[in-house]
């Protein structure tokens, strides 16, 4: 349809900043198309620079209030690397358990507080409160006890203090830790019934084929350890990682954006799934098996489901990994002393996608050097390509339709939101 039009979205309100989208349509074709990142750098990776190697894991925690366990694990793990620290059994199965939380409670938070209200035409989780009382309850439920799992593990709800380079500081109560079991275990049923009500509601028609990079390990759904591969079958190494992607400056943008070697790709949870499905937990596979979708799919709105999935995957991960501590019986550990020092590399998969963390640490514990890429602006040359494919697709629509299209979009890339349901307020000129 040879059709002009201007949407332009003012300030997408994200934890690392604020941005806006222009796009300019002139006949039918797109002339212009930019997600404008606003917001001034934070340069964190800067502030690590002459600080000690154990204060690193506290100050990048504060990249995200949301992602902070996934910040802070990539930071351990990239400080342990540099310095040839090993720990324990028991530590990886508590810093796991700890990520389990944060991935349900950054799930819980898009697919109940976030998406649901656009499903059902409300503008906050409040109304369902009444029209989908049970719905709402098992958000609200869930991300209580998400939040439970990050406090009893890592000290506090976010920017956790226990974990520590060398292991973990503080060891969770038997008591406790069989409390969040329970609670644990009755969320499926919650969980089951969300799937329902996604199952029902079909997807946008729109398929954009692309390349999916994730973290992979054997045994395991890789979500704190492994290393990264490509759905077009190349596996990367972690130390390598910066040599295959690529981040770039974009005049448009503070946030750069990324590119693989063989163009741009997506990083989330349909991004794992796509890569990894067959490490799915039991109930997970069940889960991925009712809710229709067919793999590999190429479709970004997916991520909403794909989300919902690895809830049921992190929940009975977590069951199984505090029956095995409960079998270890957990006891207070010393911290594992470092051996070394030089480069180190961490990565992990934060709910929004995978997470690289680099250091060079120094003979004297201090950090000479910091590199991060973050799962979001991994995303952004991914969630303009949708735009860019999508928007013309739905010239002949009215201009409401196209503007809540385009918000549901970028909200299913669940980019680093700060506490609103409304992404973006898109006005026509």
């Amino acid at each position: 349809m040879k059709r002009d039009l201007n949407i332009k979205v003012h300030e997408i309100t994200r934890v690392e900043g604020h941005g806006n989208i222009v796009i300019d349509v002139k006949k039918g074709v797109i002339k212009d198309l930019k997600l404008e990142i606003i917001e001034s750098p934070r340069f964190f990776e800067m502030m690590l620079r002459g600080r000690r190697f154990d204060e690193a894991q506290h100050i990048m925690a504060r990249i995200c209030g949301i992602c902070a366990v996934s910040h802070t694990s990539a930071s351990l793990r990239a400080i342990e690397d540099a310095m040839d620290i090993r720990i324990s059994k028991q530590s990886t199965l508590l810093r796991k358990l700890a990520f389990h939380g944060e991935l349900l409670q950054s799930h819980i938070l898009h697919v109940y507080f976030l998406v649901l209200p656009d499903l059902v035409g409300a503008g906050s989780i409040v109304p369902l409160l009444s029209s989908h009382p049970e719905m709402a309850k098992t958000g609200l439920e869930l991300k209580r006890l998400a939040n439970e799992i990050c406090e009893t593990i890592g000290g506090r709800h976010i920017h956790p203090i226990s974990l520590f380079p060398g292991g973990v500081v503080f060891t969770p109560k038997p008591g406790d830790l069989k409390r969040l079991r329970t609670d644990l275990e009755s969320t499926f049923a919650g969980l089951e019934a969300t799937l329902r009500f996604l199952t029902d509601i079909p997807l946008p028609d729109f398929e954009l084929a692309r390349e999916f990079i994730s973290l992979k390990t054997r045994g395991e759904y890789a979500l704190y350890e492994g290393e990264p591969v490509s759905s077009f079958g190349n596996e990367i190494k972690a130390k390598e990682f910066t040599g295959e992607v690529k981040e770039y400056v974009v005049e448009h943008s503070s946030a750069k954006h990324a590119a693989s070697s063989r163009g741009t790709y997506m990083v989330g949870a349909l991004a794992r799934l796509n890569n990894n499905s067959r490490q799915l937990s039991g109930r997970a596979k069940t889960a991925l098996k009712a809710s229709g979708l067919k793999l590999p799919c190429h479709n970004p709105f997916a991520n909403n489901m794909a989300q919902l999935i690895e809830c049921f995957h992190a929940t009975e991960d977590a069951i199984n990994i505090i029956d095995e501590l409960l079998e270890m019986g957990p006891r207070n550990e010393p911290l594992a002393k470092p051996r070394g020092h030089g480069r180190g590399v961490g990565m992990v998969e934060a709910p929004r996608g995978t997470l690289y963390h680099e250091y060079e640490i120094g003979k004297d514990g201090l950090v000479e050097r910091a590199e991060c890429m973050i799962p979001t602006a991994q995303n952004l040359r991914s969630i303009e390509d949708d735009l860019r494919a999508l928007v013309p697709k739905m010239l002949d629509r009215p201009k409401a339709e196209i503007a809540k299209s385009v918000e549901t979009l970028v909200r299913a890339y669940d980019p680093c939101i700060s506490c609103s349901a409304h992404i973006m307020d898109v006005s026509f000129e």
